[in-house]
């Protein structure tokens, strides 16, 4: 079956590597900070100036004053430091973010991503996504494969406006997990359950199907 958002998250962050920085954007990837493997030393960047973002905290521990960018309460890790979102910024302009994790509308054949505006829709504006987009050269997109009327989110081209052009290679989906070269989708890993046929199904762009394709493992 489908994975859950917080299965989506759990996947992604079997990718993090020890020592990494790493950007969560708003949405699926904030859960993220709840999965980082045991013993792993990564630090979570947020936007807003906080590198050393924790879990979520619960009840008992909430700070109304420690936010993440998406206007969530979050925890600091030991050694978490606090500075201005200019400085937040040069960190991500500057390159020196490891791992990149954002949502996203579309995504299509060419790594291209569509994550900041709905023409007709009441926006708050387009945050850091093309800052983020631009400076960083390792990003996994996690999304729905499919909207709620069962139309592909993966496409030939991106038919929103686009934050970044040619910028994604990896999307984790609640259907599978899909590497983006050579003009197409690649697929990796399919969700337990979940069948080779309803992913080519829910695939708009092109899809490339090896012979045996493995189970996402948690």
């Amino acid at each position: 079956m489908a994975l859950s958002r917080e299965q989506l998250a759990q996947r992604v962050a079997k990718e993090m590597q020890d020592g990494f920085y790493v950007n969560l954007g708003i949405g699926i990837p904030t859960l993220v900070a709840n999965y980082i493997p045991q013993g792993m030393q990564v630090m979570l960047q947020s936007e807003n100036g906080l590198l050393g973002m924790g879990p979520f905290p619960t009840e008992d521990a909430i700070d109304a004053d420690l936010i993440n960018a998406g206007k969530q309460t979050v925890t600091a890790v030991d050694g978490a430091s606090f500075f201005s979102s200019a400085e937040s910024f040069a960190m991500i302009r500057g390159g020196h973010v490891d791992l990149t994790v954002l949502g996203a509308f579309e995504v299509d054949v060419n790594g291209s991503i569509a994550s900041w505006m709905i023409p007709g829709k009441l926006i708050k504006g387009m945050g850091g996504a093309m800052d983020l987009v631009a400076g960083a050269d390792n990003i996994i997109v996690t999304m729905m494969h499919a909207d709620k009327h069962g139309n592909s989110k993966l496409l030939p081209l991106c038919e929103l406006p686009l934050t970044g052009y040619g910028c994604i290679k990896r999307v984790m989906t609640d259907l599978a997990f899909i590497e983006i070269k050579d003009g197409a989708f690649h697929l990796l890993e399919r969700a337990p359950g979940v069948s080779v046929e309803e992913i080519i199904a829910k695939t708009a762009g092109k899809l490339v199907v090896p012979e045996h394709v493995p189970e996402m493992v948690f």
